[in-house]
């Protein structure tokens, strides 16, 4: 008998929820895992094996084992939280390459903060098992570990008290599409429009990280899932309010563990000229995230528009995992913290100037610097001008000398915006826009 890479030394097993521990074992092997108090039998067929554990306790360290023609025992287990962590290299990048790392690292020993690192890979047929095993969190496990994932979990451990697991399963320069059921991606025409079908397979193909880096995870049990990818979509990105969305609702349906949390990160400012309109398919992109997180349930969205850099691997990266672990506190928690920036409810127009309206202000908005930064308005000509903004009370009142009736106006509307709206949180208003002419890449 063998139980799959996830049940191995130093894991974290998922509290409060049914556990299904599987793996191989010959034909018709009595297969039997004792854990916590549980002892629960079955019996292998084609060679695999399959039992679900009652919901666990907060605890550890204790032993699994796990019997059959032989046994196993899967020492210094705990059971705490296990959350997924997944994307592209913002998510893959270590924490050895951030901000401050040498001291990070330095500190980062915690006895209960379990790793567990899936091997870049893909596929064109579904793996069932992953070659890797969990690690103690200290210098000599987290270097190469993704640094997100490390500042997210470690806010988790202070937070919670409990055990904190993380898989990290992530792959540099790969599209959503990549990280989704093949069948799911060529059911919609959608999805494979912006695909070279020739050429050899490669990582972002439909269905090959889904097959070799998530499948083999399901159905471990896990509280939710982070994710920062986005980056590689972008010249879909107006698709990509559609394609995302599709992907949230793959991995919920497949895991079976109804709609677990499932936060994300929208895509920083980047580019080697701030506040210049380089690529207009950016502003589309964190669009498409935004309205995934106002449209699918049991979502949120980190934004970072202060975490700016003109290459798309920004470093500072402890701020990304801080507002990932609030998304997670107050989402799947239900603990009672401000998770969320400025959110524009609605705009009005008096003459030569528009009015803009917010919630989650968290008791007024701020100006990060002297004056509000990143506006532009326009009028019936949509043509976008660099506007006047200034705060009145959890208002935003909008003008130019330059548009003498406004019809619409936009914030952080660039590739790299130069934008400083917040809450007195401490949090940033995502870039947004009130009118809805077309935009790059839109059908």
């Amino acid at each position: 008998v063998k139980p799959v890479a996830l049940f191995s030394d130093n894991a974290v097993l998922q509290q409060g929820v049914p556990t299904p521990v599987w793996g191989t074992a010959s034909n018709g092997e009595r297969v039997t895992v004792e854990f916590q108090g549980q002892k629960v039998s079955t019996t292998a067929r084609n060679g695999k094996w399959f039992v679900k554990l009652a919901p666990l306790k907060p605890g550890g360290p204790l032993t699994m084992i796990v019997s059959g023609h032989n046994t196993v025992e899967i020492k210094n287990v705990c059971v705490g939280e296990v959350w997924v962590c997944s994307g592209q290299s913002n998510m893959v990048l270590p924490l050895s390459k951030v901000d401050n790392s040498v001291d990070e690292i330095a500190g980062s020993a915690d006895s209960m903060l379990r790793l567990f690192t899936v091997p870049r890979r893909h596929s064109d047929a579904p793996a069932d098992d992953v070659d890797a095993c969990w690690s103690v969190c200290g210098p000599d496990t987290v270097g190469e570990f993704s640094a997100v994932a490390y500042f997210f979990g470690r806010e988790l451990r202070k937070a919670l008290g409990v055990p904190v697991g993380l898989i990290s399963s992530c792959y540099g320069g790969t599209r959503a599409q990549g990280w989704m059921r093949k069948e799911v991606v060529e059911a919609d025409p959608d999805f494979t429009a912006a695909y070279n079908t020739t050429g050899k397979p490669g990582p972002s193909d439909p269905g090959r990280l889904y097959n070799a880096m998530i499948h083999p995870l399901i159905p471990y049990a896990i509280k939710g899932v982070i994710w920062y990818q986005g980056e590689a979509n972008r010249t879909d990105a107006y698709r990509y309010r559609k394609v995302f969305p599709a992907l949230i609702d793959n991995w919920r349906r497949d895991w079976g563990q109804g709609d677990f949390p499932f936060l994300f990160v929208q895509l920083a400012p980047y580019g080697p000229r701030p506040g210049q309109p380089e690529e207009e398919n950016m502003p589309v992109l964190r669009e498409s995230q935004l309205v995934t997180c106002r449209t699918v349930p049991n979502t949120a969205m980190a934004v970072i528009t202060d975490c700016g850099h003109p290459t798309i691997h920004p470093t500072n990266k402890a701020p990304v995992g801080h507002r990932l672990a609030l998304a997670a506190l107050a989402v799947a928690y239900k603990r009672d913290v401000v998770y969320k920036g400025p959110t524009c409810t609605g705009i009005e127009f008096r003459g030569d100037r528009a009015v803009l309206s917010f919630t989650d202000t968290c008791g007024g908005l701020v100006a990060q610097g002297d004056e509000l930064t990143g506006f532009t308005i326009a009028g019936d000509d949509g043509v976008f001008h660099t506007a006047r903004a200034s705060i009145v009370r959890d208002k935003v009142v909008v003008s130019s000398p330059d548009v003498a009736k406004p019809t619409a106006v936009r914030y952080g509307w660039c590739s790299h915006p130069v934008v400083n709206l917040f809450n007195k949180a401490g949090l940033p208003a995502s870039p947004f826009r009130t009118d809805n002419f077309k935009v790059p890449t839109q059908p």
